[in-house]
């Protein structure tokens, strides 16, 4: 009997450690979760950083979105934010210190399977904003 109980204490101990490993992955996912949500909710809130003027595309960027299946709005809210996506080091300083002192804006982006890329200009007027493949600039 002494023997059953000690393996009964000694799978409670087992259980009660896993528990807590368990408690504490959940724990760090959740925390993690919710970085990730604040993360993205001030992305989605923070106001526009310039106007897009009128927005326009070309044939090859309409032709790009429709088959990624990727709404033109999300990236130009995204650019409009300051998310300026693949663009390097120096073009996204360059973005930032375009946005203070009324110069033109490039982000890229990268969309589908393939990562195609999409560009979006806005001009330095704030007049328009055109989405196009580099190839079309």
């Amino acid at each position: 009997m002494s023997n059953q109980k000690n393996k009964h204490d000694s799978m409670e101990s087992q259980n009660s450690s896993t528990n807590t490993k368990t408690d504490i992955l959940e724990s760090a996912s959740t925390d993690a979760m919710a970085a990730a949500v604040l993360v993205l909710m001030h992305k989605l809130i923070q106001p526009p950083l310039f106007s897009l003027g009128q927005v326009v595309a070309t044939p090859g960027a309409l032709d790009l979105l429709d088959r990624t299946g990727t709404n033109a709005s999300e990236l130009l809210a995204r650019h409009q934010r300051g998310d300026w996506g693949v663009v390097c080091t120096s073009d996204a300083s360059e973005n930032n210190h375009a946005v203070m002192n009324g110069e033109r804006v490039l982000s890229a982006y990268e969309l589908g399977k393939q990562l195609e890329r999409i560009w979006i200009i806005t001009e330095r007027d704030r007049s328009v904003t055109t989405l196009l493949l580099p190839e079309e600039y």
